[in-house]
């Protein structure tokens, strides 16, 4: 059976209210469409450009996710988002990955490779995950659905540390900092991860001044099956973590990149192409 899955291109700021509504609004939505999986961007509970403050941070079990398990109780729809928990100080919080499934918390990553690059410095105000944590896989229908997200899709062992634990599907929920040619090295890294690990990839892109990249699915074989558009924006001036002014409120009516994942499809190609199979080296954590 395939899986319809909603990339949601999905535009977050900091009224957390309107970033809840519109989160169940995508979901309430991709549910009418028969989709059995949802994937949120990076941030989706809280997004500055200029970095979301540790004590702004919600717990597992404050109302952003707690609106995402009764949405997910109410439509029988697995999403996965990203949001920020408090971290192990107050001056630290964590980015972290939320999957939601029958009402219940099912998966939770934390972000492990902090975006220190291109200038920025994440973990001024976040502190990694642990590289040696279990994988987050889980099963949605007949696939199983790999978590990682944003700056995790520029490491392929990261994608494929997943894949050895079972995944067939790559989720990656993404705030991705505006730049030069940062477009481009997103949808090249999204097909290069599909392409090398013979899997579905579901990419969710913030929208908004500050940020880059489009909402896609693409196949296993490295075909974008659905892009959801990205509209071309010059940068807001470079005052913080991602180079940009604050996000307006979250959009009600975000757009998706649509697709139905086929298990066969990829038994099909991994028979076609058995690089896993060939392959002579494993990922452990460093």
């Amino acid at each position: 059976m395939s899986v319809r899955a909603h990339a949601v291109a999905f535009s977050s700021g900091r009224d957390v209210g309107a970033n809840r509504a519109a989160a169940v609004a995508a979901v309430e939505s991709a549910a009418e469409d028969g989709a059995a999986l949802v994937v949120l961007p990076e941030y989706a509970a809280l997004f500055d450009p200029s970095g979301v403050p540790p004590e702004l941070a919600e717990p597992l079990d404050g109302p952003f996710v707690t609106a995402l398990r009764e949405a997910s109780s109410r439509t029988g729809v697995t999403v996965v988002a990203g949001t920020c928990v408090p971290g192990s100080r107050p001056d630290r919080a964590q980015n972290a990955v939320v999957v939601v499934a029958g009402g219940e918390v099912v998966g939770d990553y934390r972000k492990v490779h902090l975006y220190d690059a291109f200038g920025h410095r994440e973990s001024d105000r976040l502190e990694a995950g642990a590289a040696d944590a279990d994988a987050v896989v889980v099963e949605v229908g007949s696939l199983r659905v790999g978590v990682m997200t944003c700056y995790d899709l520029r490491f392929p062992e990261a994608a494929r540390r997943l894949v050895d634990a079972g995944a067939d599907v790559l989720v990656v929920p993404a705030a991705w900092a505006w730049g030069e040619h940062k477009a481009d090295h997103w949808l090249t890294l999204l097909r290069a991860r599909a392409i090398e690990n013979t899997a579905y990839v579901v990419a969710a892109a913030q929208q908004g001044h500050g940020v880059t990249g489009a909402s896609v699915v693409v196949d296993p074989l490295g075909v974008v099956l659905a892009d959801a558009g990205a509209p071309e924006r010059e940068p807001a001036p470079a005052t913080g973590l991602l180079g940009g002014a604050p996000s307006g409120a979250a959009s009600p009516t975000a757009p998706a990149a649509v697709a139905d994942l086929r298990p066969e499809h990829v038994a099909a190609v991994r028979e076609k192409n058995p690089s896993l199979r060939n392959r002579r080296y494993r990922v452990v954590p460093a």
